[in-house]
């Protein structure tokens, strides 16, 4: 991907996570919210590694957004695409359970 593209899904990632947190995990999103900027990290991963760290958040309970482009003609063959996960607010040790194996991007 190239480092717009790589930005655009990021910001699909950030956005839609924080959005769902809103609605199933409020108390740790509010608490989010009033301590700004909080921290974020783009790390890469192959796409098992992201299917993998997705259901571990589901399994902990932590929040999390799997952004899967939609495949428009100009991306991805035209093919939807898993391109990222977001997750959090979360702890830090909680986070790293999961994105440990995860080098920085």
């Amino acid at each position: 991907m190239s480092p717009g593209k790589i930005a655009a899904q990021a910001g699909h990632a950030y956005l839609n996570t924080f959005l769902h947190a809103q609605k199933l995990w409020p108390e740790q999103a509010l608490a989010y919210a009033s301590n700004p900027p909080g921290t974020k990290v783009c790390l890469t991963g192959s796409l098992n590694s992201i299917l993998r760290a997705a259901d571990q958040c589901q399994r902990a309970d932590i929040p999390h957004f799997l952004v899967i482009d939609s495949g428009c003609p100009n991306f991805f063959g035209g093919e939807p695409t898993i391109t990222a996960l977001g997750l959090g607010p979360a702890t830090k040790k909680q986070v790293q359970r999961i994105t440990g194996r995860f080098q920085l991007l």
